[in-house]
């Protein structure tokens, strides 16, 4: 009796500690900008045409293709190139990126800083970005 409570006890623990697998994440729209944080100040807001940065209201990131990227930042130049989600679905990858942007190596990566909906996505670039004078950005996207 005791043997056969240990054992599952035992079954249970190696049962608990296997991964969880990760759903993948369903970003797969074309997505534009609500708000956009620069190192944590607010500078745009959709529909605000006193917004400090009205230049993203050009912002696109479409990843309707399944490994396609069209990226359009504040400045409306398109990009294009791969996305994926990384292994444990918390970052966006962008990369081979044409023409690519100022000093990355054609990559850009953003954190997907909360479970994304379909009505709405939060990213925060994992580094600074040269064409904002090196801020950190945050981007509340919505679908188009």
């Amino acid at each position: 009796m005791m043997k056969k409570n240990l054992f599952l006890i035992a079954l249970l623990l190696v049962a608990a500690c296997q991964p969880k697998k990760v759903e993948p994440a369903d970003i797969g729209l074309v997505w534009k900008a609500k708000s956009v944080k620069e190192n944590g100040m607010l500078v745009y807001t959709e529909a605000n045409p006193g917004s400090a940065k009205p230049g993203y209201s050009r912002f696109r990131l479409d990843l309707t293709s399944q490994e396609q990227v069209r990226f359009s930042d504040i400045d409306g130049r398109i990009l294009s190139g791969q996305w994926s989600l990384s292994t444990d679905n918390n970052r966006l990858i962008l990369q081979n990126l044409s023409p690519p942007p100022s000093e990355s190596a054609g990559n850009i990566e953003f954190y997907i800083t909360e479970r994304p909906a379909r009505d709405r996505l939060l990213l925060k670039r994992t580094n600074e970005s040269r064409k904002t004078g090196n801020t950190i950005n945050e981007y509340e996207l919505v679908p188009e």
